[in-house]
């Protein structure tokens, strides 16, 4: 699949990676349906790329809204052959912290929004996908999931970040192993470091210190790089049931 010819999902596409990822679909020549609960940014964000884009507001913990979200892009962009998940949330927080063990409910909440949001959507997805006309190869569909460097070495506090990350990345080949007899690839990308909005609210020295962590290049990931790797992935048909780290070869400390 030509990036240039992506009728693509981006969900999380109001900041950050996924903002990033939707950029890049529209500069050349794709078109993009952002996802996104933040209505403000996400109406910002597709008006900024043009008629070859529209905002859509989902919660992706909703299976209501998500196939309808779906659906809505489907109609919109003449079709849906790309879903990217950026959808997510840190979740930070240790088992036994300070004001006693970790709630349940938290855990849940971020099992909920990274883990189920990704299956809601590649599901809603794929049910669209399989009707497309197959393109070589007999492609009709790509779902990416983005995992992280903590599904490997998760960190202190990252219990539940940890689990989320390391289940999209398990369930990538059952569900490229399933959906390869409609043409539709599953395919992980598991980002390292990477300079997102949630990194400019810390300290620079704190961003500084992570950068020197990472071998080589020795920065912090822009999120342009994701974007490039969705596309070289988009146009890669042997990239299948696979999860790509994107890293820059660190292997994440204990803290």
């Amino acid at each position: 699949m030509k990036i240039k010819d992506a009728r693509a999902v981006v969900t999380g596409g109001a900041s950050g990676l996924g903002h990033a990822v939707a950029r890049h679909i529209a500069a050349q020549g794709g078109k993009v349906a952002i996802l996104d609960v933040q209505e403000g940014p996400g109406r910002a964000a597709a008006a900024a790329l043009g008629p070859q884009a529209l905002f859509v507001r989902c919660d992706v913990t909703s299976e209501a809204e998500v196939n309808a979200a779906l659906s809505t892009a489907h109609q919109h962009l003449g079709g849906l052959n790309l879903l990217v998940n950026c959808a997510g949330i840190v979740g930070a927080g240790r088992v036994l912290g300070k004001n006693g063990p970790m709630a349940g409910e938290f855990f849940t909440k971020v099992i909920h929004i990274n883990l189920i949001g990704t299956f809601l959507c590649d599901k809603a997805a794929a049910a669209l996908m399989q009707n497309n006309t197959p393109g070589p190869d007999g492609e009709r569909g790509l779902l990416i999931h983005t995992s992280s460097v903590a599904a490997f070495e998760g960190q202190i506090g990252q219990a539940a970040y940890s689990a989320t990350k390391a289940a999209v990345a398990g369930m990538t080949l059952p569900i490229a192993r399933e959906l390869a007899r409609f043409g539709i690839r599953c395919v992980s990308i598991a980002p390292g470091i990477f300079h997102t909005p949630m990194m400019d609210g810390m300290p620079q020295d704190v961003q500084d210190s992570l950068a020197a962590q990472v071998p080589f290049p020795a920065r912090l990931g822009r999120p342009e790089e994701f974007a490039q790797l969705v596309a070289a992935v988009c146009e890669i048909p042997m990239l299948n049931g696979e999860t790509i780290r994107l890293d820059g070869a660190i292997r994440m400390q204990p803290k």
